[in-house]
């Protein structure tokens, strides 16, 4: 999931600077969200694992 952030980042960033404003925001959008999904469920690995081990 973080790849697709990273990658969608780095689409958001060529189309910016080639001047693709709407190409560039939507793939801006879609890396927060990418971002947004792989933090809620890194967060939710580390409970589970912390509370298998007690």
């Amino acid at each position: 999931m973080l790849n697709y952030a990273v990658i969608f980042l780095l689409i958001a960033l060529v189309a910016g600077i080639l001047g693709f404003g709407v190409v560039a925001g939507t793939a801006a959008s879609i890396a927060k969200v990418c971002f947004v999904i792989f933090l809620l469920l890194f967060i939710a690995s580390l409970f589970r694992n912390s509370s298998r081990r007690n």
